[in-house]
């Protein structure tokens, strides 16, 4: 079976074998440490063997055996976990029309966001596009601003005004809606980091729908020429909107159309494969300049709510994936089969993720708009104390803070 088929059901077999390729990963290695939980001998450390990212103009990329803590395993779960459930909540409040406009969920991906914030810091900026959600809950935004922001309630992140594709956070510059767009805004933020000399990078990511973008190609030209500190990550989930990348685009190897640019292909699918290839494009950016990654990863929602998703994809498919290629059932699996957590704990990390996400969700629902009087402020910064802004009619000014 095929991870994915064009609109006249042909397979298309080019993407099935990279996903194939790509998820291969070995099997778990040995057990390092060991303690007792009650009367049972637990792990606090395993390492494991995960697949080799292909290369471009690199003579040697991540390492493929990773270790990883029991106190890491466990906290890459509950966030993996976490927004499963808040966007599996944010579908569910759309089609109670509790959400209005655009949602863009982000079920399938979570591998990506998580293994890549685990690899930076919180001074590391990350700029992204309209599928947010779980990028903005990893960069800080608790799950009540994630859904109050969705419903479009005053206790969002961006007050209840920017909605499903528009969410910041500290060193988070969004979501945003304008396809490719935030490639070279990312690339500006980079300029400013080594203009800044402070040691930080930025990762500005784009789906594989906007890699045939102009503006990407002429971010990467600039950021090569200036030697910026940027990640340019590129999450093919295998469709850009309704439209198969194999229809979309001549070549499918992404993480090589950075053409003078370096780049890697890592498993999307795989959190720690993804922390792993995200240390190692850190290190390699500060020293050297922009990087290209390819994470392959899936979604399994539609392109968005409008979007069922299987006019051009098989129910099939999608189940397929989910069984056998999950970044959440998979990572815990592994972490069953090497004893680093035990599966009492992960039902415990299930049950309170459960009521976070339920009570984060009463609360956004009853929270309050953001007043009326407020629709015209945060347009500048620090604007004078009697300043005013002209309104759809011309004629009409109104106060602005």
């Amino acid at each position: 079976m095929s991870f994915f088929t064009d609109t006249s059901g042909l397979l298309t077999s080019k993407i099935s074998k990279m996903l194939s390729t790509v998820g291969r990963a070995l099997r778990n290695s040995s057990t390092q440490k060991t303690l007792f939980i009650g009367s049972r001998c637990a792990s606090t450390e395993a390492t494991f063997e995960v697949a080799q990212c292909k290369l471009h103009k690199l003579e040697q990329g991540p390492a493929t055996t990773v270790t990883c803590t029991r106190e890491d395993a466990l906290k890459y779960y509950r966030q993996m976990q976490t927004i499963r459930r808040m966007e599996t909540t944010a579908g569910n409040l759309y089609k109670s029309k509790q959400i209005r406009g655009f949602c863009h969920l982000y079920s399938g991906q979570e591998a990506c966001c998580v293994g890549m914030e685990n690899s930076i810091t919180p001074d590391d900026s990350v700029i992204t596009a309209y599928r947010a959600h779980g990028w903005a809950y990893i960069r800080g935004i608790s799950v009540r601003g994630v859904l109050a922001e969705l419903i479009g309630k005053k206790t969002g992140c961006a007050q209840g005004k920017g909605g499903s594709m528009h969410m910041y956070a500290k060193n988070f510059y969004g979501g945003n809606g304008i396809v490719g767009a935030q490639v070279p805004l990312g690339a500006g933020i980079a300029f400013t980091q080594k203009y800044l000399n402070n040691g930080n990078i930025c990762i500005a990511l784009y789906g594989d729908g906007a890699a045939n973008q102009g503006q990407v190609y002429e971010a990467f030209n600039i950021a090569m020429l200036w030697k910026l500190p940027c990640i340019f990550v590129c999450e093919n989930n295998g469709y850009g909107m309704g439209t198969s990348v194999e229809r979309a685009s001549y070549s499918t190897d992404y993480y090589t159309r950075g053409d003078y640019m370096p780049g890697l292909r890592v498993d999307g699918m795989d959190v720690l494969a993804v922390k792993e290839a995200t240390r190692f494009a850190k290190d390699y950016v500060l020293k050297n300049g922009p990087l290209l990654i390819e994470c392959a990863t899936y979604r399994y929602s539609g392109h968005s709510m409008s979007d069922p998703g299987t006019s051009y994809r098989t129910r099939e498919e999608i189940q397929e994936v989910r069984q056998t290629r999950d970044p959440i059932t998979s990572f815990k699996q592994k972490l069953l089969e090497t004893n680093l957590v035990t599966e009492d704990e992960m039902k415990k990390i299930d049950q309170d993720v459960r009521k976070e996400v339920t009570e984060s969700e009463k609360q956004a629902i009853a929270d309050t708009g953001p007043p009326l009087e407020d629709m015209y402020d945060h347009i500048y910064v620090q604007p004078e104390a009697d300043f005013k802004v002209r309104t759809c009619d011309p004629l009409t000014m109104v106060a602005s803070r």
